[in-house]
């Protein structure tokens, strides 16, 4: 399909959970729109996760309100059910997306409203911009990685499974969901495996017969609406593998696993880390029992008969790596001949040239409604609260933004006394030059 001068309404930039979730609301509002797609629907999950990965949380909550997914509720779907569900979706609401087009540049207009898109199937315009690439765009490695060629370096965007590492121990920098979750799979697969742990969250799998997601649900912690001041770069630890489990790092270190701190910087084979491992599986235990006291206290207060659950307090003993840490390791030395860099991602608004980011190039809006006046942002982590980043809570922003465009384009819209009598007169129109695409 050619875009060459098309005008539509609104335009969604990116077919992931984000851009069909905007598509069912935008639909609901009444609002013409196009979704673009540079790939398939949904593709960073068939191409951008490693072979295992499943959904973080259950299929019963991480979905839209309006399709459940084909499994066990309390199942944690693959990466491909994911992806396909977003493709029944989609379909189920008759999305109007077009994929493989890439959208090269967003400029404001000068001389009319909206802006003019380029992209690998024509120019077109649109009264409205809406990005729902997300958060994923650009794999982050750190300057200090080494730049040693005998060395296996990959983002864990990179990582698909243990069979394309080559022989040897291997390190993985960053404990967070990714990190913690591919560092365990090569430790099942035989391979020695370093950690490098830095600050985190560690809530509990499933605590008295509910999972965390349920428990941050009633407890409102999910619609927490600002990030606490210092906790930026502090990730969270939970896996849905192998039908989901507690991330204890204890247990990962009695298992084989050498855990050691931050990783700090590389000095030709020797790599050094800073001495707070104690302190940040400390923190991350804190986390951990917090959300367990705070469920205690609930189950209590409301009378609930869930069983107890005594074991989840338990502790096991400290490893050696945990009481006396490596300061630093010699790579050839520990025979690691692979990195892999589990240390999330940037957004890339480059093909976005508007007034709507700040000097670092992220994102300046509210909930959703950008600070360039018709350019939105949607599938953004604390996008409007905590529960952004998860698929459930991408549908609930969009319906926001989706209303916010709504609202705007009844203004936009109005007609004062003058002009309904001049258009009660006024003759036929002859059919517009232009294409206008629909919903």
């Amino acid at each position: 399909m050619s875009l060459d001068n098309i005008e539509i309404d609104t335009l969604v930039v990116g077919a992931g959970q984000a851009g069909v979730a905007m598509s069912e609301h935008l639909s609901e509002q009444g609002v013409p729109h196009l979704v673009l797609e540079r790939n398939r629907i949904a593709e960073a999950w068939r191409t951008g996760r490693w072979d295992s990965l499943v959904a973080n949380g259950p299929a019963w909550h991480d979905r839209f309100p309006g399709l459940q997914f084909d499994i066990d509720p309390d199942g944690f779907a693959g990466k491909e059910q994911v992806a396909a569900y977003f493709e029944a979706y989609a379909k189920k609401i008759n999305a109007p997306i077009h994929t493989g087009v890439t959208v090269k540049r967003v400029t404001r207009n000068a001389d009319c409203p909206g802006f003019t898109v380029e992209t690998s199937e024509g120019t077109l315009r649109a009264q409205r911009v809406v990005a729902a690439t997300g958060p994923f765009q650009k794999p982050v490695i750190p300057a200090i990685a080494p730049k040693d060629e005998r060395l296996y370096q990959i983002h864990s965007a990179q990582y698909f499974n243990p069979q394309q590492l080559p022989e040897g121990a291997v390190l993985v920098v960053g404990a967070g969901s990714s990190g913690v979750q591919i560092a365990e799979e090569l430790l099942r697969a035989g391979k020695q495996v370093y950690l490098s742990v830095g600050p985190h969250d560690r809530p509990p799998r499933a605590y008295r017969n509910r999972d965390f997601c349920w428990w941050l649900g009633v407890l409102g912690l999910w619609d927490t609406e600002t990030m606490q001041a210092g906790r930026e770069h502090v990730t969270i630890a939970v896996s849905g593998a192998r039908g989901g489990h507690t991330v204890d790092f204890r247990r990962l270190a009695q298992a084989g696993m050498t855990l050691v701190g931050l990783t700090e910087s590389f000095n030709e084979n020797t790599v050094v880390f800073k001495q707070d491992l104690v302190e940040n599986l400390a923190n991350g235990d804190e986390n951990y029992l917090s959300l367990l006291d705070a469920a205690d206290a609930y189950i209590e207060r409301n009378g609930l008969d869930l069983p107890l659950e005594p074991s989840a307090r338990e502790r096991v003993a400290d490893s050696p790596c945990i009481s006396q840490p490596l300061r630093e390791l010699n790579l050839a030395e520990a025979g690691v001949n692979s990195i892999i860099w589990a240390t999330g991602y940037a957004v890339d608004y480059n093909w976005l040239q508007v007034d709507a980011f700040d000097a670092k190039g992220k994102p300046q809006h509210q909930r959703g409604v950008g600070k360039e006046p018709g350019i939105y942002f949607v599938g953004l982590p604390w996008l409007s609260r905590r529960g952004s980043a998860f698929i459930w809570g991408v549908w609930h922003d969009a319906r926001h933004v989706a209303c916010h465009i709504a609202t705007q384009r009844g203004y936009q819209h109005y007609e004062d006394a003058g002009q309904r009598r001049a258009a009660s007169v006024r003759p036929l129109a002859s059919a517009p030059a232009a294409k206008v695409a629909t919903a």
